[in-house]
């Protein structure tokens, strides 16, 4: 059987969709099994679904975690004290998460002492993208005529507009999420997984090279 890769898209703690559609996916110990980013914020479980996934990487290692724009807000205020993270954690619904861990104070968010230690280490190794296969996995995007090694991370992690409306002229087909669809978005070279989880839609995982999708 061929190498398979499965791509997860944004998460945003909706664990009971996270659950079903791990158990849909037929994945097995030779496939890879790329999440695209935003494990937190706005849904109601960010610690359920930190928890499903370490649980899932036990018994899936060839599993690859993408840093999504979530998740880089939330590391550099706890690098930085830059209050303009914490004012964008608060906009992208950062309060949901505190409250998955049993109410944390905001102040928590200085150090990430809300959070179990290993919480805080898959926070802090997840890749700022990925390549298999001829595929590029990356939670936005990659500015046209920027390979993603140049490109800013803070940029590539929130990229919409251009790289969704130019056409890509890279090797590679993009893998992408942060940008919802109400079914998944197929260009040329470029695929969009994320289909809103969290704002009641659903939850989509692609299996490549097949280009199957499947929901939860």
């Amino acid at each position: 059987m061929e190498q398979r890769i499965f791509a997860v898209g944004d998460i945003h703690g909706t664990l009971g969709k996270l659950r079903t559609l791990l158990d849909r996916l037929p994945v097995t110990e030779q496939d890879t099994v790329v999440f695209m980013g935003d494990y937190i914020n706005r849904g109601p479980d960010a610690k359920g679904v930190i928890d499903l996934l370490l649980e899932f990487r036990a018994h899936h290692p060839d599993t690859v975690f993408l840093l999504g724009n979530h998740e880089y807000e939330l590391l550099e205020y706890a690098h930085t004290h830059d209050t303009e993270h914490l004012q964008t954690l608060r906009r992208l619904g950062v309060e949901a998460t505190l409250e998955s861990y049993g109410d944390a104070p905001v102040s928590a968010l200085r150090d990430l002492s809300f959070m179990p230690a290993e919480h805080a280490v898959f926070l802090e190794e997840l890749l700022p993208f990925y390549r298999q296969d001829g595929y590029l996995f990356v939670h936005g995007g990659v500015t046209p005529g920027c390979t993603p090694e140049e490109c800013p991370l803070d940029v590539m992690l929130a990229l919409r507009g251009s790289f969704l409306t130019d056409p890509w002229q890279g090797p590679e087909t993009v893998v992408f999420g942060h940008t919802s669809f109400q079914t998944p978005f197929v260009a040329e070279r470029k695929i969009g997984i994320d289909t809103g989880a969290v704002l009641g839609n659903l939850l989509t995982a692609v299996e490549l090279p097949r280009l199957r999708f499947y929901h939860a």
